[in-house]
């Protein structure tokens, strides 16, 4: 099964614009089944939980189906597993307290600087609060790859939690987690993966990963700005939640302390609808659809991937930064970053953006990136990202716009 591209645009009111959508690594457009989805709770069932009344139980029954997709999304056992909140970062910030409660002076947290600051700062400051030791895991600046072998320096008998990425949000990188989780598992750590870049292209089993958290957004998805949390059920039991008397005290609800986005959990219900359908099946389970959907997604952005690197690599004073080897890109997501000799990466955007293309600069929020590659003095990066409503047609015409400014 391949990709239908234009039918796939028709589904994204703001891909009727000339506008050339490539800043999706800092949020993705949402298709008309989101907005359908929004509006429908707003003006249908826009009520509190656990009322005697009809639009209450009517809402409880679509904020139960979006956990339950959201479960299928990441691999989760069971839906109880999924925990919402505003953003990745307040949620990170959320469970970060909560363990904060369990480490002691001496205790060690290893955190990446291929990391999104979100998944950095929490832990800082954890370390701070509890006299805990923070240490970093390096990254080869030449392909920007993790450094498993200074890993395992870093771990021992102290280290209580290891953050990382599935995939870098500033340079691409898909890191091997899997492997990073064994190691962090046999210390007896804890690990904290952090999905967000990684969940529109790939497909995510926690279970195949091993992790004991994982945080994704649903703004990066295709659905609306909601933050989406997997912890093991064991641990989100055990953990003690910050919350208000009458909150639950079991999970999930116990970490949903206070009225949550309904409109917005209801609208990523329609993402994973959006993304289901893309498989293909008409019906079946979550997970039979979401397996063939991430299937076609990855074979479609590996043909994107491959034209965007390889047409970058070809202007004149341009730096590619991470993987750019045609045999490794298997290893890396459309996600790629640059810089252009002679120009700042803010002018190269503000020239792409004057030309209907819209691309990011600077950090990106990942300022441990920009500072090992010695470009935090300098403006940072210029980022563009594409995902599946993307089209190779665009991306010749990017890079066209992109020669004639170099």
């Amino acid at each position: 099964m391949t990709i239908d591209v234009s039918a796939i645009r028709r589904a994204f009111p703001a891909l009727q614009t000339p506008t050339v959508f490539l800043d999706n690594p800092g949020g993705t457009q949402v298709p008309q089944r989101v907005l359908d989805r929004m509006l429908g709770y707003l003006t249908q069932c826009n009520a509190n939980r656990d009322g005697a009344f009809a639009t209450s139980r009517a809402s409880d029954r679509l904020l139960e189906e979006s956990r339950s997709a959201m479960a299928a999304l990441v691999g989760a056992a069971r839906p109880e597993e999924i925990i919402f909140g505003p953003n990745m970062t307040s949620l990170t910030f959320q469970v970060s307290r909560a363990l904060a409660a369990e480490f002691h002076a001496g205790d060690e947290i290893v955190v990446t600087r291929l990391d999104h600051d979100a998944n950095i700062a929490p832990w800082r400051l954890v370390a701070e609060d509890r006299g805990c030791q923070l240490r970093w895991i390096d990254f080869d600046p030449e392909d920007c790859t993790l450094d498993l072998s200074h890993l395992d320096s870093l771990l021992g008998p102290r280290t209580r939690l290891v953050a990382v990425g599935l995939a870098s949000n500033a340079v691409g990188t898909i890191n091997p987690v899997a492997e990073i989780v064994r190691r962090a598992h046999a210390a007896g750590a804890l690990c904290y993966v952090d999905a967000v870049q990684f969940a529109p292209h790939r497909r995510i089993d926690v279970q195949a990963l091993g992790c004991d958290f994982l945080a994704a957004s649903a703004y990066k998805f295709f659905g609306p700005h909601l933050g989406i949390l997997f912890g093991r059920h064991d641990l989100l039991a055990r953990l003690r939640a910050y919350k208000v008397r009458p909150a639950s005290d079991s999970p999930p609800g116990k970490f949903e302390t206070g009225t949550q986005l309904h409109e917005n959990i209801v609208g990523a219900l329609g993402a994973a609808e959006y993304l289901a359908g893309l498989s293909g099946l008409e019906s079946g389970e979550w997970d039979a659809r979401f397996d063939r959907a991430f299937e076609v997604i990855e074979t479609y952005e590996t043909t994107l991937t491959r034209r965007l690197v390889a047409g970058l690599l070809n202007i004149p004073g341009l730096r590619l930064y991470g993987i750019s080897e045609p045999d490794r890109l298997g290893n890396r997501l459309p996600t790629v970053s640059f810089t252009i000799e002679g120009k700042s990466p803010r002018h190269v955007a503000e020239h792409l953006g004057s030309n209907g293309f819209n691309v990011w600069d600077g950090d990106f929020y990942a300022p441990a990136v920009t500072e090992r590659l010695e470009l935090d003095q300098r403006g940072g990066l210029v980022r563009v990202g594409a995902v599946h409503y993307n089209t190779e047609a665009e991306i010749d015409r990017f890079e066209e716009s992109l020669r004639r400014m170099a």
